[in-house]
């Protein structure tokens, strides 16, 4: 299995993951150039996309979603939710309808030689979800777009080969930044995004001795800093009651404008 960062950031996100015969999109929130540039890298075609699996309707998650299913016809994955809010945004127009597939939080599917699990998370879409990936006894997860974490975030989150986990703000330069009142209070809240502080928290949580790679993603760029987000989240897990310590695991800041390693497992 590989996994890989294609760009995240609160500009754009997509995560790809593949096997030698499966190969699939988390979210494509970048221009399809960049996606199949990003693909080409790994030595993917974007005919090649078995799913784009998505988690929401926000712009940052589907902006090249229309481009992948006209141009390369990839079958679309998301709950009945996302489906209605994209479709009454327009993101289908012009694209082959047999495409979309829904799937429902907490309900297994498949996609070639790979097991999928959506679930649910806590941020104002319509009906957000994160996805744990499964495959030849190995498991991925990429989770973003959380306002809070829970018991349930934290089951699916367990035994994990590697994971992508929303680190997207730090509360200092966020109440003391540009932003209105109102968004702050809404990235904040319990349906915004996760903090430095909060990512660090919740893998204090989930770490295991099979853990091989944590990738930190949903930066925003005008509310964090790469060396910000890796430096707090190592002292929540130097600070926690786990018996781990922060450089016990590879820890990595994915970045908005180029991908990450290729993490092979």
């Amino acid at each position: 299995m590989r996994f890989v960062s294609i760009a995240s950031g609160s500009s754009g996100n997509s995560i790809y993951v593949g096997t030698s015969d499966t190969h699939i999109l988390v979210d494509a929130g970048i221009s399809n150039r960049r996606i199949e540039r990003g693909l080409g890298e790994l030595g993917v075609k974007a005919d090649e996309l078995s799913a784009l699996v998505v988690t929401h309707e926000h712009s940052d998650h589907v902006k090249g979603l229309t481009v992948l299913m006209k141009k390369h016809h990839v079958p679309l994955f998301a709950t009945a939710g996302t489906v209605a809010a994209l479709k009454r945004s327009c993101c289908f127009e012009g694209c082959d309808e047999e495409l979309i597939h829904i799937v429902r939080a907490e309900e297994r599917f498949s996609v070639g030689d790979m097991e999928l699990l959506p679930f649910s998370i806590d941020h104002d879409a319509a009906e957000p979800v994160a996805y744990r990936i499964e495959s030849g006894g190995r498991a991925v997860a990429v989770a973003t777009d959380m306002g809070h974490y829970t018991e349930q975030t934290v089951a699916r989150l367990e035994r994990l080969d590697a994971l992508l986990l929303e680190s997207n703000h730090d509360v200092r330069m966020l109440e003391a930044g540009p932003y209105p009142y109102s968004l702050k209070r809404r990235i904040l809240g319990n349906f915004g995004h996760l903090s430095n502080e909060s990512a660090g928290k919740l893998l204090t949580e989930i770490l295991h001795d099979g853990l091989k790679q944590i990738l930190l993603g949903h930066l925003s760029k005008e509310n964090n800093i790469p060396e910000l987000a890796y430096e707090t989240v190592r002292c929540e897990i130097g600070a926690g009651d786990c018996p781990y310590g922060a450089n016990d695991f590879p820890i990595a800041v994915a970045q908005r404008d180029c991908r990450s390693e290729i993490y092979e497992f």
